[in-house]
């Protein structure tokens, strides 16, 4: 039961706000743990049987979070029973919570007089005191749990912190000897007490510590490593590289020894062996990833400092065949060489490595991308994101572009397919903006299937996830003035695109022509113009457009010189542009 009261105390401490609002709201005195003198008449069986009921309710309404209700019962508890370890244990957290330190450090003392063998009764007052700043009473409690309870670890571990925030090196150190008598002899025992001897200037114990470790681990190299790596690092070169040696000689495909060995040259200045024994460690294929990793990346940052970007490729190409499990070799040579503006080609190399081994690599596979988009491949990027689909269902970047590689090829089935796809795979989290431009692109195909109804949904869902989608404000409203209807709400978008680019030609052909099917041709004229002005190609549309509005304005000159303009380009599809030049006026089409 003290058990399970403690943990459900923890509980309570882990509610500080909820608990300290409704608290400081109960209109009552706290009662104060000296009213919990034990009582010298035992309590009769209607006392016990009230106690036991309002304990279960004091640990129901704190269960139930009413916490103020929860106190006021565990003090009618008190009046019942003063001597219960239990409900004073209880009490105490409550009133740790309120920041009545005073009350709950008696209590929490109280509970542990009356119950001194419960192991969390003890911790709990320790760790009190910890926090109030009473270092000296909490490692007396601490002290007493490591000779009470035996088995524990726990005390001897918190001594180790407190002797060593007050600096009590030689207690540090009796308390670290107590462990390693528990657990046994470790590497972890050993460094924290050779670090002490340091702080106490006593070398020659520090040392000593260490040289213990390797004699009670004789066949372990991992510790005569770490004695050479303390040799070394304390100045005592030759003892730190005939340590590594000794290691060597005894397995001499080890590549921490080697790497050791590689220190030792580096801080004696000896370049070449340095750069002899660090090659050899990095292609000992016993070498672990992560190791050869960090080596990789302080070769790079070396390299930043001499220049040396040979030697960096040269290793690249020399480790990239050990790795087998994972490409995190060749995912570093890749951002080196995109860092360095090497050339495409040869990073493409390395990427289509990485997805050999890992294709689902997402950032591997999104740079290739990135490379054919920006060459508009679409058929490499269809090659790229297909098997994307299937390894990172998730990145829904893969589906928006497939679709636009789809589109640009002309397999709009296909693109449509994708893009649905696609939608279906966003979360909440997912961009808003690129799920715009989905339903933007759904839009676009239904309409050029001449699904209107469809084509102004899925509109519609694009300026959903992004109102200022530019794109699909063009596309619905110059669709809109095609069919003349919705013209006010075609000319609002619209309106939109030409203020956020005034030197698009195509927004501003788009408003232009609202416009003119609105009857406003001196207002149309005006960004026909415009769009004219700032076409990089003249296309037969918007060219077409120019002399509908000039002869709307009244121009038919001007306008027969831009129907012949647009007649002759290209791109040409108008079905009304031959009867407008043979009969010199304007035909709706």
């Amino acid at each position: 039961m003290d058990r399970l009261l403690h943990v459900l105390s923890l509980c309570a401490v882990c509610c500080t706000l909820m608990l300290a609002a409704s608290c400081k709201s109960a209109s009552r005195a706290v009662v104060s743990p000296a009213a919990a003198a034990p009582s010298e008449v035992p309590l009769t069986p209607d006392q016990e049987r009230k106690f036991e009921y309002f304990l279960i309710e004091a640990s129901r309404l704190k269960l139930a979070g009413d916490y103020a209700a929860a106190l006021e019962m565990y003090e009618h508890c008190l009046s019942i029973d003063p001597t219960s370890a239990t409900v004073l244990y209880e009490m105490a957290s409550f009133y740790t919570v309120m920041g009545l330190q005073q009350k709950a450090g008696a209590c929490f003392e109280r509970a542990v007089e009356l119950n001194p063998d419960n192991f969390w009764y003890k911790q709990t007052l320790a760790a009190f005191y910890q926090q109030s700043g009473q270092t000296d009473k909490a490692i007396a409690v601490y002290e007493a749990m490591a000779a009470q309870f035996p088995k524990r670890s726990e005390p001897l571990m918190t001594l180790v912190s407190l002797y060593g925030q007050k600096e009590d090196y030689p207690n540090v150190v009796h308390a670290l000897d107590r462990l390693e008598v528990k657990e046994g002899k470790s590497e972890q025992f050993s460094m924290q007490k050779f670090r002490i001897y340091l702080q106490m200037d006593s070398t020659a114990r520090a040392f000593r510590e260490i040289e213990s470790l390797v004699k009670e681990y004789p066949n372990d190299t991992r510790y005569k490593l770490i004695l050479g790596g303390v040799y070394l690092d304390n100045d005592r070169m030759d003892d730190a590289f005939r340590t590594f040696r000794k290691v060597l000689d005894e397995e001499p495909d080890n590549p921490q020894a080697q790497l050791a060995v590689a220190s030792y040259y580096q801080r004696k200045g000896q370049d070449s062996l340095y750069n002899v024994c660090l090659d050899k460690a990095l292609l000992n294929e016993k070498l672990d990833t992560p190791t050869r990793l960090d080596i990789m990346r302080q070769l790079i940052i070396d390299a930043e400092q001499t220049g040396d970007t040979l030697r960096v490729m040269d290793m690249f190409r020399k480790v990239i065949p050990l790795e087998h499990e994972t490409a995190d070799l060749s995912m570093l040579c890749a951002q080196y060489m995109i860092t360095k503006k090497m050339p495409e080609k040869r990073i493409r190399e390395v990427l289509d490595h990485i997805l050999r081994i890992e294709p689902d690599n997402t950032a591997a596979r999104l740079q290739l991308l990135s490379y054919a988009v920006k060459e508009n491949d679409y058929e490499d990027a269809i090659a790229i994101c297909r098997p994307a689909l299937e390894y990172n269902p998730e990145v829904i970047e893969f589906y928006y572009y497939l679709g636009i590689s789809y589109y640009q090829v002309d397999l709009n089935d296909e693109a449509l397919a994708t893009f649905q796809k696609g939608v279906k795979q966003a979360t909440e989290k997912s961009d808003k903006n690129l799920i715009s431009d989905f339903y933007q692109m759904i839009g676009d195909i239904h309409h050029m299937n001449n699904d209107n109804a469809l084509a102004y949904a899925a509109y519609d869902s694009s300026l959903v996830y992004n109102p200022d989608n530019i794109a699909t404000l063009n596309n619905y409203a110059y669709f809109l003035s095609l069919e003349r209807k919705d013209l006010d709400r075609a000319e609002e978008m619209s309106y939109k695109t030409v203020k956020a680019e005034p030197q698009n030609s195509t927004y501003l052909d788009t408003y232009a022509w609202i416009l003119f099917e609105k009857g406003r041709y001196t207002e149309a004229k005006l960004y026909i113009d415009d769009a004219i002005k700032n076409e990089e190609t003249p296309s037969a549309a918007v060219t077409e457009h120019c002399g509908d509005i000039y002869y709307m304005t009244g121009d038919v000159a001007k306008a027969l010189e831009y129907w012949q303009k647009a007649i002759k380009m290209d791109d040409n599809e108008s079905k009304t542009l031959e009867r407008k030049i043979k009969l010199k006026k304007y035909i709706a089409e």
